[in-house]
C-alpha cells in the first residue's frame, strides 16, 4: 500500500555529525525532520538553521511549558530560525497557547495533548485519579485550538475522536508508530502507520526504526511498504 510517505524523520542524537551523517544517507528520500530536545541541547539552534538552508522541512519538538511571555519570546525565536512546527504542552493553559501563537509568525503552533509513553492507569499524580486518556486528550485539545493552536500531537489511537470533534482542519501529528510485530520500545498508545492514516493522522513522526538500522533509507522506505491490509 502507497502511504504517501507523509512522515517526518525524527533526528533523536546528541549531535550535529551523527544527524548530518543520517540527512545525507536519507537524501531525497526524507524532506521533513524533527529536531528535539536532545540534539537541540546537544547542538543549538544551528541545527534548524542548516537543515532549513539545505531546504528541509524543520519540526522543531521543544514542548514548550512556562509562562506566556517566555513562551511567546521561545516561539519568536524559533520562527526566525525558520521551524515549520513548533510544540507546546497544551497543559500549559489557554493563555500560554495563545501567546505561542500570537509570536509565531509564519511558524505552526503544535499542542501536546498527552505524551504517548503514558498508558492508562499509569497516569502521573498531577492527573486527576480517576482520568481517562481519551477524554484527557479531547479536553486537552479543545482548550489548545479554542487558543489558536494550529494542530495538535496525540496518539494514533485517538486522532479518530479528535477529527469527529474537530474535523479536517487541525494538523495531527502522531508519534509512536510500529509496523505489524515492531516493538514498543518506550511507547505506551501505539497503532500501525495505516490506522493512524486511516484514521486521519496529518504526519507521522518516524525514529528509531529507520534512525537504528543498518540500512536507513532502506528502511524509510520499507515502513511505509510492510503495514499489511
Amino acid at each position: 500500500m502507497d502511504l504517501s510517505r507523509p512522515g517526518i524523520l525524527a533526528l533523536d542524537m546528541p549531535g550535529w555529525a551523527a544527524a548530518d551523517r543520517m540527512v545525507q544517507a536519507l537524501g531525497d528520500d526524507v524532506s521533513f525532520y524533527k529536531v528535539g530536545l536532545e540534539l537541540f541541547a546537544g547542538e543549538g539552534p544551528g541545527v534548524v538553521r542548516e537543515l532549513a538552508g539545505r531546504g528541509k522541512r524543520v519540526f522543531l519538538d521543544l514542548k514548550l511549558h512556562d509562562i506566556p511571555n517566555t513562551v511567546a519570546g521561545a516561539t519568536r525565536s524559533a520562527s526566525r530560525l525558520g521551524a515549520e512546527f513548533l510544540t507546546v504542552h497544551a497543559a500549559g493553559g489557554q493563555a500560554m497557547v495563545r501567546a505561542a501563537v500570537g509570536a509565531a509568525g509564519a511558524t505552526r503552533i503544535l499542542a501536546v495533548t498527552v505524551l504517548t509513553s503514558l498508558a492508562e492507569g499509569a497516569l502521573p499524580a498531577s492527573f486527576p485519579p480517576d482520568a481517562r486518556i481519551d477524554d484527557l486528550v479531547v479536553r486537552l485539545a479543545d482548550d489548545a485550538l479554542a487558543a489558536g493552536a494550529h494542530g495538535l500531537v496525540c496518539s494514533g489511537a485517538e486522532v479518530h475522536a479528535l477529527r469527529e470533534r474537530f474535523g479536517p482542519t487541525p494538523i495531527l501529528v502522531v508519534p509512536g508508530t510500529r509496523p505489524h510485530g515492531a516493538g514498543h520500545g518506550d511507547q505506551a498508545r501505539v497503532v500501525t502507520p495505516r490506522t493512524a492514516l486511516d484514521a486521519g493522522a496529518s504526519w507521522l513522526v518516524v525514529g528509531r526504526a529507520v534512525t537504528g538500522a543498518a540500512d536507513p533509507r532502506g528502511a524509510w522506505r520499507a515502513f511505509w511498504q510492510r503495514d499489511p491490509a
